[in-house]
């Protein structure tokens, strides 16, 4: 049975939640400026930097399942405390680093961190709030963590312009702190002795598997495809999952619940938003390198310049209900995987000199497509469950869209280290000089600018917008087919239908239960 607080600090309890889902946002995007910066300090190769961005979101996707379940039996108000506190150690780690391995070994344990606090921060609402308040609650808590991704790569260039790179990592340490400590006096604890138990096999699985599959795919560009440690631990990957999916078709009350791919309407709802999550977070990988080393803006003219697609992402998430309301679901969803799509491929048009005006116009497009996709479909994929089933389709719909993230800067970011090194030109340059300029273009203009070489300067800019261009247009066919899929077999909605956000759906089932 739940208990509401009544008293008015659950709104001061509510502030501290929202501070931190807005730091958990702030570090989905806050890297993304910073990484060129950490190249060049840190001598850190394209892969390397793929894994310092994506240690963080494997280990959060494999994560959170198993991380919510903990705070049902244990106490979440325990749980967040411990999430936060990890997410704690993990930043004042990657703040303190000094080697590329440290950093990724702190990323991975913030991801630890940020799983426990993500689902945990809804489930307390209720215990918080009643019904007639709950809703606004849930929404202001969604929002914050929205609203960190667009003020991630503004902070951190702010940041990187005043300070070193490890103050990206040093300014989560007062959020989490506050919010620890309004965990401790402001919340109340709650739990559901009745939740399913962990499975220690099933949450092994998934993050051995999800790991060996990133790591083989950044490993592509170095080692091969033909590479024995590639294929070994791609089929190592393969193996896992797959036990992973028989092990949870199995069981009779499964973290991950695979039955619920059986309804199309949410199998190809979260195939279109996992697409999405794959496009957004391989464009923000690629895309900080080119505004730094190709345009030569800082690292705070860089966060600014991300601006106009997230103004288009703030744009669509007004105008998407209305017109979801007036067209339906599957026309709204496919219609913003088509404008993705047109942005994706109006981007791979880019040139050395194309200059900003040409990037912020697809950027736009990018943050509209965006938003009329995403939030919809995920709307939309809760839809065509059973009210009963809500929750469990919501926790499975958000980790396959955080493996989506994963896979995309793993892949993408694969695709431009090898379009990179097999353009760039190192003729001339000593061998161990033309390795490091083929790790990364920040490290290319390091190389140039040692040796004094203005044409391996302007190589590195065209070998890098080259291979943005293949990225670009990987992403456009992504979301081309995506749009083809949600307009042949999405099923049809109520015009009257009004999106509704899944964390609230996800709350209301909870909350029935």
């Amino acid at each position: 049975m739940v208990t509401v607080t009544t008293d008015e600090r659950r709104w001061w309890a509510l502030g501290a939640l929202v501070a931190s889902m807005l730091t958990l946002g702030f570090d989905m995007t806050i890297l993304n400026v910073a990484l060129p910066t950490m190249a060049a300090d840190l001598g850190a190769s394209t892969g390397e930097q793929q894994w310092m961005a994506d240690a963080y979101v494997v280990v959060f996707a494999a994560l959170m399942l198993p991380a919510g379940l903990l705070g049902d039996r244990f106490g979440r108000r325990r749980m967040l405390i411990t999430g936060l506190g990890i997410f704690l150690v993990g930043s004042l780690v990657g703040a303190l680093a000094g080697d590329v391995n440290t950093v990724i070994a702190a990323r991975a344990v913030m991801g630890v961190g940020a799983a426990l606090v993500t689902p945990l921060a809804l489930a307390v609402l209720p215990s918080l709030f009643g019904p007639d308040e709950r809703t606004k609650a849930v929404g202001i808590v969604s929002a914050a963590s929205a609203l960190g991704l667009p003020l991630g790569p503004i902070i951190g260039g702010w940041l990187l312009n005043h300070f070193w790179w490890g103050s990206v990592f040093l300014v989560n340490v007062p959020m989490a702190a506050i919010g620890i400590a309004a965990c401790v006096f402001l919340l109340p604890e709650t739990r559901d002795p009745a939740s399913p138990k962990v499975d220690t096999l099933s949450t092994a699985l998934t993050v051995t598997g999800l790991g060996a599959l990133i790591y083989a795919i950044i490993e592509v560009p170095t080692r091969g495809w033909g590479d024995a440690l590639v294929l070994a631990v791609f089929a190592a990957s393969v193996v896992l999952i797959a036990a992973l999916v028989l092990r949870e078709r199995r069981v009779e009350r499964p973290m991950l619940d695979m039955s619920l791919l059986a309804h199309r309407g949410f199998l190809l709802n979260t195939i279109a938003a996992t697409l999405v999550m794959f496009v957004l977070t391989g464009l923000l990988f690629v895309l900080p390198p080119y505004l730094q080393a190709v345009l030569g803006h800082d690292a705070l003219g860089t966060g600014v310049r991300l601006l106009p697609m997230m103004g288009g992402i703030l744009v669509a998430s007004r105008t998407a209900p209305p017109v979801v309301t007036r067209f339906g679901a599957r026309a709204t969803v496919s219609a913003g995987l088509v404008v993705l799509a047109f942005a994706a491929f109006l981007g791979s048009r880019t040139t050395v000199d194309s200059g900003y005006g040409f990037t912020a116009l697809w950027l736009s497009l990018t943050g509209l497509g965006f938003g009329f996709s995403l939030m919809p479909a995920m709307s939309n994929a809760l839809g065509t469950l059973p009210r009963d089933r809500a929750g469990s389709g919501s926790g499975l719909l958000m980790t396959l869209r955080q493996v989506g993230g994963a896979i995309g800067i793993a892949l993408l970011g694969s695709l431009l280290s090898s379009a990179f090194r097999d353009r760039l030109d190192v003729t001339g340059l000593p061998a161990r000089a033309a390795d490091t300029a083929g790790e990364s273009v920040v490290a290319a203009h390091l190389v140039a600018e040692r040796a004094g070489s203005a044409q391996l300067a302007a190589s590195a800019n065209g070998a890098y917008v080259h291979g943005m261009g293949l990225v670009l247009l990987v992403c456009g066919l992504a979301a081309l087919v995506a749009a083809l899929l949600a307009a042949a077999f999405l099923p049809g909605t109520p015009r009257t239908q009004s999106p509704e956000n899944p964390d609230m759906a996800a709350e209301r089932a909870d909350a029935r239960q």
